[in-house]
């Protein structure tokens, strides 16, 4: 067995080695002791470094070893992590991401809306503000713009507390149709039929459960007496179309003697002076048809009397706007408008002789818009643009009839010249 030399070996002499081999081992050992030399790290790394250093510090002081408000232990903060240039912003804490996420999507959705309807308004503006809590921009919320969106909107603006300050904005342009009897007019935003006639509350003021002396109970009967009354003069289908309005009359109290009678007497023969129209609402059937509810708008109030004890004066100021057809068909509908303003007396029992569950009329005062001004035939007529060449033409100052912020002009009773209907 040959025998093992246990000499290491020695690097070749280099007297004894080519130069071109020489030259190959050196280079060869230059290369590899560059490859494994430390380097220097980069000015961008030393400063990567030194914020990630700085970071771990201002979280551990933040985490302070104390107690959150719930009284558990916080736990150490996790180091912090670069951002990746891909994967974008690293998350810094993972437990608050994970109880943030139900916050950050409830957020997303707000987003989602609001991005909605900065496009609504762009799209849109009148439309947009349509949509604002009713009353806003109106006087004294008693302008009634109707809505640019559909001019018939449902959402009626703020009830009716006291005298408007103006007149209701200009309505959106829009005749009206058979689909649609209210476009272009303020009415499109009122309410409709007996809902929009609202009582007020009533709160005993002085000695006892009473108003002036008059029982809260009574004064309470008056406003309901007014209301119902209302309904039955000027809302009732049937004498809307011509009946006699015999629920009305129903509520007067019989001992107005000379009132009743006054009243029943226009009804059987109207006249100039004595038409009915200057209380009841009334169509002729054969000329007009009634389309869609009424639209109202107006105020229930009461007061005492001063001077005298024992009374309370209901006060009615509404305005009731009634779309119509010619009867038998024909596609053109206009609007008639009528305004009334009742005083009603509500007296104490005990000291006055009233009848119960009855109304007493003090006041009746009545404008009418859109009538052929024929006074004393004891129906309103509506005048088309059809037919406008017959029948007297309309003189005086023309008014807005929506305009709710004056007092009635008696001297318009059954004849008022409308800027607008």
């Amino acid at each position: 067995m040959p025998e093992q030399s246990s000499e290491e070996p020695t690097e070749p002499d280099s007297s004894s080695l080519p130069d071109d081999v020489w030259a190959k081992f050196v280079e060869d050992s230059e290369r590899n002791i560059r490859a494994s030399a430390p380097e220097e790290p980069s000015a961008r790394a030393r400063m990567v470094t030194e914020r990630l250093r700085a970071m771990d510090e201002a979280q551990a002081r933040a985490g302070g070893g104390g107690k959150r408000r719930w009284g558990r232990n916080a736990s150490a903060a996790p180091p912090a992590r670069p951002e990746g240039w891909r994967t974008g912003p690293a998350p810094q804490d993972v437990n608050s991401r994970a109880s943030g996420r139900r916050g950050r999507g409830r957020w997303s959705v707000v987003g989602v809306l609001v991005a909605a309807a900065v496009a609504v308004v762009a799209v849109d503006p009148s439309g947009a503000l349509s949509w604002l809590p009713s009353g806003l921009g109106e006087g004294s919320g008693a302008s009634d713009g109707a809505n640019p969106v559909s001019g018939d909107s449902a959402v009626p603006p703020a009830p009716e507390t006291a005298r408007p300050s103006g007149a209701p904005s200009a309505a959106p342009a829009g005749m009206p149709t058979r689909e649609r009897p209210f476009a272009g007019s303020p009415a499109a935003r009122w309410g409709s039929g007996a809902d929009a006639i609202r009582l007020p509350e009533v709160e005993a003021k002085g000695e006892g459960n009473a108003v002036n002396g008059v029982p809260v109970a009574d004064v309470e009967a008056a406003l309901k007496g007014a209301k119902e009354f209302l309904i039955a003069s000027n809302l009732d289908r049937a004498v809307l179309m011509g009946a006699a309005p015999k629920k009305a009359l129903a509520l007067i109290d019989p001992l107005a003697v000379d009132h009743l009678a006054e009243v029943r007497a226009g009804l059987r023969r109207p006249t100039e002076k004595n038409d009915p129209t200057w209380t009841f609402s009334r169509f002729d059937p054969d000329e007009v048809e009634l389309m869609d509810d009424v639209r109202v708008r107006g105020r229930l109030t009461f007061e005492p009397v001063r001077g005298t004890a024992g009374k309370v004066v209901v006060r009615a100021d509404y305005t009731f706007v009634y779309a119509v057809a010619p009867a038998g068909g024909g596609d053109e509908v206009t609007r008639s408008i009528v305004r009334r303003t009742l005083e009603l007396d509500a007296a104490d029992p005990a000291r006055f002789r009233v009848t119960d569950g009855r109304v007493r009329l003090l006041v009746v005062k009545s404008e009418i818009f859109n009538d052929d001004c024929r006074n004393g035939d004891g129906v309103i007529r509506p005048r088309f643009f059809t037919d406008r060449s017959d029948g007297p033409t309309p003189t005086g100052e023309a008014r807005d009839p929506y305009d709710r912020s004056q007092g009635v002009r008696e001297a318009d009773r059954g004849c008022g010249t409308a800027s607008r209907t």
